[in-house]
């Protein structure tokens, strides 16, 4: 099927779903006196009858076609100007006209159609073999209305077409979606850890030096992994999905929490001491896994972007009710130009050797510390960098 008689079954199908054509038609018939009326799509090339009122047997169906140079649409198609004719035999400029001789019509009124955007669409027409009146305000107005109705019909379709592809699409990705993250939760996390389980149990075996510094590097390199893993799973989650999900529960001790974290990476990290101060005398309402995972990203990003070997400095406190955790490391100050882009995902800015990563630790943080109704924020300067968590109790 061509291209082109593909577009004629959509308009004609567009203009079949306007309940109020046949109404339309039918008015103009009893108003004017005339026994046919109808609604053409009209194109550079073809005139086609999308609706028809016919109760003088012209004979024409819709989706049936006249030739186009035959027709007076023809020449409204060009000058995009209503024509009305009440009696050609008496109209000068029409009396001679190939059309009314080839239709045997003597009266004639058609107005374009025309979309908001300019684009013609067709006429909206009516012709009777008697005079009528037809060549005066009342009943071209009414012949206005009734195409700027047409009009604003096919443009709401038109605009419905496309918000039903736009979700058909969004169903779509809905499901690509829900299958990507079912492969990070499930087909990347397993191997991942298991490499990592590995890499401890073989750490706890006598060693040589050399297999001890293989070991370091794959524990290294799952632990990367699994925080790429993680940030890009819960980015999936935040941009595409249902955002990041907390369960709340009143934690009395935190210090456990942050300790575990310490830990961790201090294994990852042997040779940057992290200093420790803790005041936490409160319980603090919180989702503890994700927050260990802010901690997390904190604390990592300060390990990898501090001067090699100078301490990392880590306090949290329970005051004002308040929980408050600060992390900061001393080094290079963060540009002005990437501190406007900092908690954007896949926003990473100059990265040494080492550092690579997708950008998306501060991003997933802050949405963390959004969700238990904090902030989180960072000062930077020539001698340290502080990133500061604060959450209500």
């Amino acid at each position: 099927m061509s291209e082109s008689r593909i577009t004629f079954e959509a308009d004609l199908e567009a203009i079949s779903r306007i309940e109020s054509v046949s109404s339309i038609l039918d008015i103009i018939c009893r108003i004017t006196g005339m026994g046919f009326a109808a609604i053409a799509r009209v194109t550079e090339d073809r005139w086609v009858a999308c609706a028809v009122n016919d109760h003088i047997n012209f004979g024409l169906k819709p989706g049936g076609e006249l030739q186009l140079e035959t027709t007076i649409c023809y020449e409204i198609h060009k000058h995009k100007q209503i024509v009305a004719i009440d009696n050609v035999s008496t109209n000068d400029l029409y009396k001679d006209h190939h059309t009314p001789l080839l239709y045997g019509f003597q009266s004639y009124i058609s107005v374009p159609i025309v979309l908001k955007n300019g684009d013609f669409f067709g006429t909206l027409c009516a012709i009777d073999p008697k005079p009528a009146n037809l060549d005066n305000a009342h009943i071209t107005g009414m012949f206005r209305q009734f195409s700027e109705l047409i009009a604003f019909h096919l443009e709401a379709a038109e605009r419905l077409a496309v918000s039903e592809s736009k979700l058909e699409e969004e169903q779509k990705n809905a499901e690509l979606r829900e299958h990507f993250i079912a492969v990070l939760g499930h087909d990347l996390r397993n191997p991942v850890g298991a490499i990592a389980n590995a890499a401890q149990l073989l750490l706890r075996m006598p060693l040589d030096e050399r297999m001890l510094r293989l070991v370091t590097i794959a524990q290294d390199a799952s632990y990367r992994m699994k925080v790429l893993i993680d940030n890009v799973l819960d980015f999936a989650r935040a941009r595409l999905g249902e955002g990041i999900a907390i369960n709340m529960a009143p934690e009395s001790n935190m210090q456990v929490i942050l300790d575990q974290v310490v830990s961790e990476l201090q294994i990852i990290w042997p040779e940057t001491p992290i200093d420790r101060f803790y005041s936490l005398n409160a319980v603090v309402s919180c989702d503890r896994s994700r927050v260990a995972q802010l901690f997390s990203n904190l604390l990592g990003n300060a390990l990898s972007h501090g001067k090699h070997g100078l301490p990392v400095q880590v306090s949290a406190d329970t005051e004002d009710g308040q929980f408050r955790l600060c992390v900061s490391n001393t080094g290079d100050k963060i540009p002005d130009a990437a501190m406007d882009r900092l908690f954007q995902p896949f926003s990473r800015g100059d990265v040494k050797a080492g550092q690579e990563g997708l950008g998306l630790g501060l991003y997933i943080a802050q949405a963390i510390s959004e969700a238990h109704h904090g902030s989180l924020s960072v000062v930077s300067t020539d001698e340290e960098t502080c990133f500061t968590f604060n959450m209500p109790l």
